[in-house]
């Protein structure tokens, strides 16, 4: 009889072990129908694409002989879940940066992060190594946005849209040069669905 407990025992714990089994980071895995990093990256890459892809851009260069100089502003959360708005503003990042099609000026927070090593050099770099205060680009355009949602469930089946919106603004004159929006509908299907 005790060898049974044993045995009873043994697998039972040996069923609630932790597994762990690395994949691609680029693989798009969705367990709970949630905003995730798939979708971020996805909606990025694609709402990026597509402001690139505008006039505007072809104006600008034209008008002025330059790249454009682009600021990302506030992205709100405006949907029914915790939304990591930090990951998704650095995906349009990195697809803004990487496109080599415009000049990327760096946000608020990292700028008093630069101006301050700025006043340190000027008191404890050398004069060929400094690098002089008011030399900074300004942004030509400011991208900003949102994210909502909107849910209906039904018993056990529940189907998520999120709809992010972004507008890119001109600095100069308030102009609303490119209006994007990219849709995404889940259908979760859940024996036990969460709110």
């Amino acid at each position: 009889m005790k060898i049974w407990v044993v045995i009873f025992a043994v697998l039972l714990f040996s069923g609630c072990g932790t597994s762990v089994e690395r994949v691609d980071s680029d693989s798009t895995i969705d367990l709970s129908g949630a905003w995730n990093d798939s979708d971020s990256r996805l909606v990025a890459q694609e709402m990026i694409q597509d402001v690139l892809s505008r006039p505007w851009i072809t104006d600008f260069t034209t008008r002025s002989g330059e790249r454009p100089a682009v600021i990302v502003g506030t992205v709100r959360n405006l949907s029914h879940e915790h939304i990591n708005l930090k990951t998704f503003v650095a995906d349009m990042e990195r697809e803004l940066v990487n496109s080599g099609r415009v000049d990327f000026v760096a946000s608020k927070d990292e700028r008093g992060e630069i101006r301050d090593e700025r006043l340190d050099q000027d008191l404890n770099a050398r004069d060929d190594t400094r690098n002089a205060a008011g030399q900074e680009l300004g942004a030509d355009f400011m991208l900003s946005g949102q994210i909502n949602t909107i849910i209906d469930a039904e018993g056990k089946q529940q189907v998520r849209f999120y709809q992010v919106d972004l507008t890119l603004i001109s600095m100069a004159d308030n102009r609303k040069v490119w209006l994007g929006q990219k849709k995404i509908k889940k259908l979760i299907k859940n024996p036990s669905i969460r709110y």
